[in-house]
């Protein structure tokens, strides 16, 4: 199961994702999401878990706790970022 994570803190690595989510089962993969011209953190990463129920046992556990005093907002899926309108009103 995929598992949006936003909120993020600058400093926030993918190991502290990794080390926070495993405390809940097994984590494939965690992928902090960076813009690809500065190569800053977007704020916001993906967390897979192969295992459903230990998925939502760590969303429930961590929604809206405070990693380097910020409050975690996750959700399950893919959440795409923002994006402006274009000026003929396409995304």
């Amino acid at each position: 199961m995929k598992l949006y994570v936003g909120n993020l803190a600058s400093e926030t690595t993918e190991l502290d994702l990794s080390r926070l989510f495993s405390a809940y089962g097994t984590v494939a993969s965690v992928e902090i999401i960076k813009d690809q011209r500065t190569g800053e953190s977007k704020r916001f990463a993906y967390v897979e878990m192969p295992n459903e129920a230990e998925a939502k046992a760590a969303v429930n556990a961590l929604e809206g706790m405070r990693l380097y005093d910020r409050p975690l907002k996750i959700t399950y899926g893919f959440v795409p970022p923002e994006t402006p309108d274009l000026p003929d009103g396409n995304p």
